[in-house]
């Protein structure tokens, strides 16, 4: 059966740092990478994970550096695709070598797993907020498709599609999206596409592929429906998704569990009273 892994939004700061002056997104980072090797023997196998996006939040060499020093403990192997807050050349030098990375242009890249694909498309428009995708990716999916031949397929990028209602949000999420929403809908095998950006766990439907963005490692965008929306952080509890593949692909959403000694939450090997939940 596979499965991959998805972290997304882990903003990465110096050494010593807050992110905007709050949030300790590297603890953040190592919890959420504590809480998947740990359960990891729960969930079964895992053969990848993927980052979707705003690896660091400014995407300088010494972030990336201290993002790969704690990633390098995750059990599984992963890739990265670039958010707004990342930058390209920046991190392509800190992948430099990987087999998976382009040598230059947009950070696209696919993966052929025993039960499904999974596509990695690079949304970043650099020095801009919001997301699109220039005609490389649209020939890259194209072709891609293609060559997987009605295989299921997983589109994962940074940019979400479609509107949640958070304003602030929306204005800056992926543009001219409908020529990616043909190309989804015209391929014979069933398609997922997997996001990030909003911090926020959310389902829509893009076409006739179920779309999802992933919780934000650490912090959250607030769920602020308001039309004076004054666009706000929340400190909740940060997660990760699992893709699977069963009758077809299945997602679960998983909250980071932290240590024990800091909050007192509950292990796996912590059973309810009464044997129930």
């Amino acid at each position: 059966m596979t499965r991959i892994l998805q972290l997304s939004d882990p903003h990465i700061v110096p050494e010593g740092q807050l992110a905007y002056g709050v949030v300790d997104t590297a603890a953040a980072l190592r919890d959420a990478v504590a809480t998947f090797n740990r359960d990891l023997p729960l969930f079964g196998p895992v053969d990848l994970a993927i980052v979707t996006g705003d690896l660091t939040d400014f995407g300088t060499p010494e972030e990336y550096r201290r993002f790969r020093e704690i990633m390098s403990a995750l059990a599984v192997p992963y890739r990265v695709v670039p958010g707004n807050h990342d930058r390209r050349e920046a991190l392509r030098e800190a992948f430099a070598g990987e087999s998976w990375m382009p040598a230059s242009g947009p950070i696209h890249w696919s993966a052929d797993l025993p039960d499904f694909c999974l596509i990695a498309l690079d949304t970043l428009v650099e020095g801009a907020h919001h997301g699109a995708l220039d005609p490389s990716a649209l020939v890259f999916v194209q072709e891609t498709l293609e060559a997987f031949a009605g295989k299921p397929v997983v589109v994962g990028m940074h940019h979400p599609p479609f509107a949640t209602g958070i304003l602030p949000m929306d204005v800056n999420n992926l543009r001219d999206s409908a020529a990616l929403r043909a190309i989804l809908e015209g391929y014979s095998g069933e398609t997922r596409l997997i996001c990030g950006h909003v911090h926020r766990s959310t389902t829509a439907l893009f076409g006739s592929s179920i779309a999802m963005i992933a919780p934000g490692v650490s912090h959250s965008v607030t769920l602020d429906q308001r039309i004076e929306n004054p666009h706000t952080l929340s400190l909740e509890p940060g997660g990760f998704m699992l893709h699977e593949w069963r009758d077809g692909l299945v997602s679960h959403t998983v909250a980071t569990r932290f240590p024990a000694d800091r909050y007192g939450f509950v292990t796996p090997e912590t059973p309810a009273s009464d044997g129930s939940l």
